[in-house]
């Protein structure tokens, strides 16, 4: 029988033990805490009986209603946690049948989403804000990550099939770079054609593929010096390849249009729609095709070039901005003719002799006929493919130039500071986890990414221990903004009410 005893100390307080009364003797199996103060000792007396029925099978003989009291004036805070954010991140993670993932990828992927930083910051962040620990043996493991990616692209076409009813109908391309914080290149990461404006520094290229609202699908890696028109034909093969049933069309900007690409598109029997270069057109079809829109705005007509269809549509609102592009352009050239500088590139400017250059009047002439005119290539004909439906879906592409804004900006994937080529692809894979839940639950909410954080980084637990009974307490911050926020469904639906 165990029993909760008070005695009396040579300071003057009152201890409250938990003991055993043997015979006539006793013995103590907890010293709950000593106090002088009557209401303390009454908090470690109820404390003593809690210990009792908590760790021994004795139950009390009168059962009372357990209330936790808190002593403001004896407590402290002992931390605040963030156990909801990465409950919520963890639970996305699962939705997405990523779950099988080892704990290394998805942790590393919620911390690029809650706060991008390197990955030896992200494993400190990880201990500090989640209680989650890694040894420093992590970074033998993260080049080893990329046999996932197999895996990774799949559960992406279940998601797009399956939670977004995606037909693959269409698919987005596009092509970017990442630059790495070095000047040290290698046959990997080298200097090429660099979209950050950082020519000097060695970098890698990326392709994206994407479903028509941006969610990622597939990518690849390529070497720094890599010419994009070069990219696209491995990334839609691969995805053909590994998913038989689609015949998808791809979306493309201009720099995939060149003649030897899009017959190699024509050869695997790929349809695409392209951005058409018009001002490499020749001149006879220039001046078909302004005499045909004829300055109209909304004006859409189809013509015939050795690229396949070419479709194109006329824009008052392009036509002002091109006019005044072309403007400066003109007068750029003329102030270098007049100055003839010799050693200056320019549009519209052309040398006649060693010694001498002039105005490029006749190029002039011919870009003024396009002025507000745009061009889309397909090789599908119109009853297949109507004029309207090529500009709408080309229009697209913003979704997939959005999602590299995101894995840049939103979750600074750029600079790379890995050397490893192995490492390079993981940091990269790690990037494209990141980017799939990040993509999922914008299109599944309408928020940003730098919403959603907002929202549940704010939902904290913050603890509290009764310094005398070092009872603790658990408080969670309200949770009106985000219950009132279009996060609520989804948190209501994955049961993640905080409580």
């Amino acid at each position: 029988m165990y029993s909760v005893r008070k005695v009396k100390t040579k300071s003057g307080s009152t201890a409250i033990q938990v003991v055993q009364y043997l015979g006539h003797r006793s013995k103590i199996f907890k010293h709950i805490g000593s106090s002088k103060l009557d209401a303390e000792i009454v908090a470690l007396q109820r404390k003593a009986l809690d210990w009792i029925e908590e760790q021994t099978s004795q139950t009390k003989l009168f059962q009372e209603q357990k209330q936790k009291i808190l002593f403001v004036d004896r407590s402290e805070c002992i931390g605040v946690t963030h156990n909801f954010a990465f409950q919520f991140f963890t639970r996305c993670i699962e939705e997405c049948g990523l779950s099988g993932l080892p704990r290394l990828i998805t942790d590393l992927s919620i911390m690029r989403l809650i706060e991008p930083a390197s990955k030896q910051r992200s494993i400190e962040l990880l201990s500090h804000y989640f209680g989650i620990k890694y040894s420093q043996r992590i970074y033998r493991n993260i080049p080893k990550l990329i046999i996932h990616k197999p895996f990774i692209e799949q559960c992406t076409y279940n998601i797009a099939s399956e939670k977004f009813n995606e037909p693959f109908y269409f698919v987005l391309y596009d092509v970017t770079t990442l630059y790495f914080e070095s000047f040290n290149a290698d046959d990997f990461k080298i200097q090429g054609f660099s979209k950050d404006n950082k020519s000097q520094q060695p970098q890698i290229v990326i392709g994206l593929l994407t479903t028509q609202s941006g969610f990622p699908l597939s990518y690849q890696v390529f070497a720094g010096n890599t010419f994009e028109g070069k990219t696209m034909l491995p990334v839609v093969e691969k995805f053909v390849l590994q998913h038989p049933k689609t015949k998808p069309i791809i979306v493309a900007d201009a720099a995939m249009l060149d003649e030897e690409r899009l017959t190699e598109l024509k050869q695997k029997g790929i349809s695409y729609i392209v951005g058409a270069r018009l001002s490499n057109a020749n001149l006879k079809l220039i001046k078909q095709i302004h005499n045909t829109l004829n300055g109209k705005h909304g004006a859409i007509a189809r013509f015939s070039s050795r690229h396949g269809d070419l479709i194109c549509d006329f824009s008052q609102k392009r036509y002002k901005k091109d006019s005044n592009d072309l403007n400066k352009l003109i007068l750029k050239a003329k102030e270098l003719v007049a100055k003839q500088s010799l050693g200056t590139k320019a549009k519209f400017v052309k040398r006649i002799s060693k010694e001498k250059i002039e105005l490029n009047t006749e190029l002039i002439e011919k870009r003024k006929l396009i002025i507000g005119i745009k061009g889309y290539c397909t090789d599908l004909p119109e009853k297949q493919l109507s004029n309207e439906v090529v500009i709408d879906r080309y229009h697209q592409l913003w979704h997939i130039e959005q999602s590299f804004r995101m894995s840049k900006f939103d979750l600074q994937s750029r600079p790379i500071y890995h050397q490893n080529e192995d490492a390079i692809r993981s940091h990269i894979l790690i990037c494209f986890v990141a980017l799939i839940i990040e993509k999922y639950l914008e299109i599944s909410t309408k928020l940003s990414l730098r919403e959603i954080r907002f929202l549940v980084w704010n939902i904290t637990e913050t603890h509290i221990q009764d310094k005398l009974t070092k009872e603790k307490f658990k408080f969670i911050s309200p949770t009106d903004k985000v219950m009132k926020s279009s996060l609520a469904n989804i948190i209501k639906k994955w049961n993640l009410l905080p409580h």
